[in-house]
C-alpha cells in the first residue's frame, strides 16, 4: 500500500486501528481512491475492495467491518462478542459502535466531522464514534464512553482523528445558537469570524471538551485539517466551496485486541 494511506497514533498502539486516508484505494475521480462511503455514487465494487484493504489491516474479514447509517444522533449500537452481525449496507441508525468482540473492526466515514476512535486499558473493549457538531452537542462522546462501561471498560483512551479546522469552520449565529442551547458550556469554542455575525467552531476542541468533561484523561487530536489537505482528506465543505459535485468519504477503524 502507499504511503500515508492510514494514520496510526500512539494513544492507540497496542489496538489495532488506524484513521485511514483517501490514499491506497481504487476509485476512479472524484473518488479517488480510497473512498470507503456506501451512500457515494462511486461503483459498489470499488467501494467493497476498499473496504476490504480496510479490514484486511485490521485483520478482519471484509464483512466484518462493521459501519452505521449516520446520522448526526447520540446513539450507540453495542457489539457483543459473537453477535450475529448485520450485512454490509445495513447498519441501524446511529453514530458510534463499541464492543469487545475482536473479531469485528468498527468503522465510522467522515469527510470534516470528527471520527473519534476509543480503547479501554487493555484494549479489549473499544469504540468508534461519528462527531459533527450536532452529534457532539447532542452526546455522542459520553454516550460511547457510557456504552463501553457497561461492556466493563475501565480508563478509557480516546483520540480525535482528521476532522475540518477551526480555522476554516466558519458558521453562522443559527447554528451556534443550536449548540448553545443544548450546551452552554460551549461559548468558548466559537471565535468571532471576519464576517459580521458568524463564528469559527473549533469543533476538535469541542470534542476534546466533551471527552474530558466524560472523565478521559488520556486523550488527543490528532490536529489534521480535512479541509486543508485536498491530497490525503475528502472535505464536504471544499465540496461546498468549489460549487458542489460527487465525493468520497475516508474511514477511521478499530479492533478489539485478542485476549
Amino acid at each position: 500500500m502507499p504511503r500515508g494511506w492510514v494514520i496510526p497514533t500512539a494513544n492507540l498502539a497496542d489496538v489495532p486501528h488506524g484513521f485511514f486516508t483517501r490514499r491506497g484505494g481504487v476509485s476512479p475521480a472524484p473518488f479517488d481512491s480510497l473512498n470507503c462511503s456506501l451512500s457515494s455514487r462511486d461503483l459498489a465494487e470499488n467501494v467493497a475492495t476498499n473496504r476490504t484493504r480496510v479490514a484486511a489491516y485490521l485483520g478482519v474479514a471484509g464483512e466484518a467491518l462493521l459501519g452505521l447509517t449516520q446520522v448526526h444522533s447520540s446513539d450507540v449500537v453495542t457489539v457483543r462478542r459473537g453477535a450475529a452481525l448485520w450485512a454490509t449496507g445495513r447498519g441501524l441508525r446511529a453514530d458510534a459502535l463499541v464492543s469487545d468482540d475482536p473479531n469485528v473492526a468498527l468503522g465510522v466515514i467522515t469527510a470534516d466531522c470528527a471520527p473519534v476512535l476509543f480503547a479501554d486499558d487493555d484494549g479489549h473493549v473499544v469504540g468508534a464514534a461519528h462527531a459533527g457538531w450536532r452529534g457532539a452537542a447532542g452526546g455522542i462522546l459520553e454516550a460511547t464512553v457510557e456504552a463501553m462501561r457497561a461492556l466493563g471498560a475501565r480508563d478509557i483512551r480516546a483520540t480525535v482523528g482528521p476532522c475540518i479546522a477551526s480555522t476554516r469552520y466558519e458558521v453562522g449565529p443559527d447554528m451556534r445558537a443550536a449548540v448553545l442551547a443544548v450546551d452552554a458550556q460551549a461559548a468558548r469554542w466559537f471565535l468571532p469570524a471576519a464576517r459580521p455575525g458568524h463564528f469559527m467552531f473549533d469543533l476538535p476542541g469541542y470534542c476534546l471538551a466533551r471527552l474530558r468533561r466524560a472523565g478521559l484523561r488520556r486523550i488527543e487530536a490528532l490536529g489534521l485539517d480535512t479541509l486543508r489537505d485536498r491530497r490525503r482528506f475528502f472535505s464536504h465543505r471544499r465540496r461546498t466551496l468549489a460549487g458542489g459535485g460527487a465525493i468520497g468519504h475516508q474511514i477511521s477503524a478499530i479492533r478489539a485486541a485478542s485476549r
